[in-house]
């Protein structure tokens, strides 16, 4: 890629030029820079629009999923145009539409310790467009050991987090927290809602912060966190500090290499146990049958009162997942009991804490009330 600046070019980024802190040299950096950008969803999306509109020369692309039309509310990359297509290829068509200049390099994949080093090693900074810890332990493992800059955002309902995690320098991921979390402790956005400009906003620091490794220029987040809350509009900074016992990046480090960290958390996690449980589950029309031969069934709600407003099962006690342990003691032991949500990730989760509480006779919606509304009423609205 030529290190010169077109006419057109110079153009395009004359507002940068402009400034003292880029001028053209620093164009001509961002030209010759590279950046890794692992999800296209809420957050990669204007992460990888304002890096291609910056002027970025070479944006690679991480994501295996295809656009769904509930993406659409946060993930501005994508259109109504682009339906069933997958994301990084819906994703690069605009980015390409919105520079023609630059490359955009599609990995329709999901990242895992096998294929990283091959995807990640030609590219100079890493960006966390992701949304499962899964992607987030394996991209800081991965950026200390290589020695790159890891840029770190994560959003949940109203709530984001913003860092610049650089091992060489100061703080990883694993300083903060050594060790995920067990997967059902993990909610996700499918599961507990995001308001859709808040991706945009913290998405718009990752690329800000991108922007300043690039250049050189400011003070990146590195031992820094800042928490966003978008209902009171405050933002909040804490200082970090390296954990001397890192297991990374501590002065005994006991992580040298790669490992498999689907077995930890994440969404190919959520999938694949989903699979392995369905003993556990009980299909709508199965439930139907139930139903309309009168069995003596509790039916359990494990979503967000309000979603309720939505769609609903006639008789279902509403609990939400959070609160359910509080109110086990309300119920029988052996009674017989199908658990619900939305898609059946939060009910397969409140089966696997009622087993371990003792109850012997619960099982989860397979495909939750959206699967019961194509399956048994198409009248029902489905979210």
């Amino acid at each position: 890629m030529g290190k010169n600046l077109s006419q057109d070019e110079l153009f395009r980024y004359s507002r940068h030029l402009m400034l003292p802190e880029v001028g053209l040299a620093g164009q001509q950096k961002l030209k010759q820079s590279s950046v890794l950008i692992v999800g296209t969803g809420g957050l990669g999306s204007p992460i990888s629009l304002y890096l291609a509109a910056a002027g970025v020369g070479r944006l690679g692309l991480v994501d295996y999923d295809r656009v769904e039309i509930s993406n659409l509310q946060r993930q501005i990359v994508h259109a109504t145009s682009t339906l069933g297509v997958e994301k990084v290829e819906s994703a690069k068509k605009h980015l390409n539409d919105l520079n023609p200049t630059i490359e955009v390099v599609p990995f329709n994949t999901a990242l895992t310790s096998f294929n990283i080093d091959e995807i990640a090693s030609s590219y100079d900074v890493i960006v966390d467009g992701t949304d499962n810890l899964t992607t987030r332990y394996l991209l800081n493992d991965y950026a200390g050991l290589h020695g790159k800059p890891y840029v770190y955002g994560s959003v949940f309902r109203f709530e984001g987090q913003v860092s610049v995690f650089d091992a060489r320098k100061g703080a990883c991921y694993r300083c903060l927290f050594p060790e995920p979390p067990p997967p059902e402790l993990l909610p996700s956005c499918s599961d507990a809602g995001v308001m859709g400009v808040l991706p945009g906003i913290v998405g718009c620091m990752e690329a800000n912060e991108t922007i300043k490794l690039l250049l050189g220029i400011g003070e990146p987040l590195i031992n820094r966190l800042v928490l966003f809350d978008a209902l009171e509009m405050q933002f909040t900074e804490i200082h970090l500090k390296k954990n001397p016992a890192c297991p990374l990046c501590g002065e005994h480090p006991t992580i040298h290499e790669l490992v498999d960290y689907e077995q930890f958390c994440g969404a190919p996690y959520r999938r694949s146990n989903q699979q392995e449980n369905l003993s556990n589950c009980i299909s709508p029309k199965e439930l139907s049958g139930l139903l309309k031969e009168k069995k003596e069934l509790l039916l359990i709600d494990v979503r967000n009162p309000v979603e309720s407003q939505v769609s609903s099962l006639p008789g279902a006690t509403i609990i939400p997942l959070e609160m359910l342990t509080s109110r086990l003691s309300e119920f029988s032991h052996d009674q017989p009991i199908v658990v619900f949500c939305r898609t059946g990730v939060r009910s397969q989760t409140a089966v696997g804490l009622m087993q371990h509480a003792g109850f012997s006779n619960v099982r989860s919606l397979q495909g939750g009330i959206n699967a019961w509304a194509s399956q048994v009423d198409p009248s029902m609205n489905q979210y």
